[in-house]
């Protein structure tokens, strides 16, 4: 059984590069597969003015496997499109799935998809981890469209996805199913749960109280963890810890991520090109959207008076020392201002913490009050403080969460795309 996984390759930062090498990871388990990741070498216009390369875990995440990979993909070269097409189809697999997280790489999907379409009987999936974007546009809508409506297969990873998928694409008759089968040459919509990241483990030497003391944290510990974007809430959460810090003197706020817009050098005149040009393509396209470069956090801290009770970590954190900031934490804070599925909530229960979010977007399917976690209103401060106490006052049986992860290995995940192939 041969399978190609496209999208992200570990050389990238971030969750979708994380989630498409366990998945390749997964496949390469099974029996008598053979498993290629066919990934981007620039995912984006040239124009976006971030840093996507993880230039500092060590962890070689495909050690110790047979996975074969392959950086071909460049949104800014059509013939690299070509070429990744022909490599697939020379690969011949069984089933190609493909990472969609963006609207923007419709343009360079939609090609490779109808050429395969055209040349290959490959069976493709395309894996959803949106259909709305988070920031939508004109154009994000356009090539959301544009690119979904070629795409014979789907996996969705909520409800919420199903529905717009469906919105997105009215006319066609998408079959929701538990697994995939070739066979059936109708739409199928798999609904699979976001599987737990195998590559984050929980330390069993590490001393967190001797972590904790060298950050300065107090006895209960709130993690933000992940990129600081604006609809991620980092600004909800600061809010809503120093109301609760007005209540309590035991709590602290960790703050670890790299600020997303923040990754190039400022002073170099290339990254102020890329800016100019990206923030006037955003006000062209995205006319209703505030610009990220604005949003300060942070400063937040200083005019709440909560100094002492925030450590900050503002940068990207290598895979191999992820653990450290999850295993000295009691809870994770996923205050959104709307959500797709959240690789931060994935990595909670591999380390079996407790989630904090607010109702919105999938979370209210996925967080269970008083079982693996609490809700709060996504326009209501005191409630996300209300929240955040009761992790504390009424704490989470673990053993909840550990039964939870259990149910999303990858091997489950992986087996109901390939079970049938």
């Amino acid at each position: 059984m041969r399978i190609v996984c496209f999208g992200p390759g570990p050389q990238f930062k971030g969750g979708l590069a994380n989630y498409n090498t366990s998945l390749a990871k997964a496949f390469s388990e099974f029996d008598n597969s053979e498993v290629h990741i066919v990934s981007w070498t620039n995912q984006y216009p040239s124009i976006i003015p971030r840093d996507f390369i993880d230039r500092k875990s060590r962890y070689n995440a495909i050690k110790d496997t047979n996975i074969k990979v392959h950086y071909l993909t460049n949104y800014n070269n059509p013939f690299s499109w070509t070429k990744t097409a022909k490599i697939i189809k020379d690969i011949n697999p069984d089933v190609a799935i493909f990472q969609w997280s963006i609207a923007l790489q419709g343009l360079p999907l939609k090609y490779i998809v109808t050429w395969l379409k055209k040349h290959s009987n490959i069976n493709i999936i395309f894996d959803l981890h949106f259909v709305v974007q988070k920031e939508s546009s004109s154009l994000d809508k356009f090539f959301t469209k544009f690119a979904l409506k070629h795409v014979p297969h789907f996996i969705v990873h909520s409800k919420k996805t199903y529905d717009e998928l469906c919105d997105v694409l009215p006319k066609r008759q998408l079959n929701l199913v538990s697994e995939f089968d070739p066979k059936n040459k109708n739409s199928q919509v798999m609904h699979l749960y976001h599987p737990i990241y195998d590559m984050f483990n929980p330390n069993e030497n590490f001393d967190v109280e001797a972590f904790k003391n060298e950050l300065g944290l107090r006895k209960y510990v709130f993690l933000f963890f992940g990129f600081i974007r604006k609809y991620k809430g980092l600004h909800n959460a600061i809010k809503a810890f120093a109301e609760l810090a007005k209540e309590r003197n035991d709590v602290s706020l960790l703050i670890v991520g790299e600020a997303f817009w923040s990754t190039l050098d400022k002073k170099k005149w290339t990254t102020r090109v890329k800016k100019w040009i990206f923030n006037i393509a955003q006000s062209i396209f995205r006319k209703n959207t505030e610009s990220e470069d604005n949003y300060r956090p942070l400063e937040l801290i200083t005019e709440l008076g909560i100094q002492d009770k925030v450590v900050s970590v503002i940068e990207y954190v290598p895979n191999e020392e992820v653990y450290k900031y999850f295993q000295a934490s009691d809870a994770i804070v996923l205050f959104y201002e709307y959500a797709t599925p959240s690789g931060v909530e994935s990595m909670a229960y591999n380390f079996r913490i407790p989630i904090i979010a607010t109702a919105v977007g999938h979370f209210p399917e996925t967080i269970i009050d008083g079982v693996n976690g609490y809700l709060a209103d996504a326009h209501d401060i005191h409630s996300m403080a209300e929240a955040m106490n009761k992790i504390i006052k009424q704490s989470i049986d673990r053993t909840n969460i550990d039964k939870i992860a259990k149910e999303k290995s990858w091997h489950s995940y992986a087996n109901a795309i390939v079970r049938n192939i």
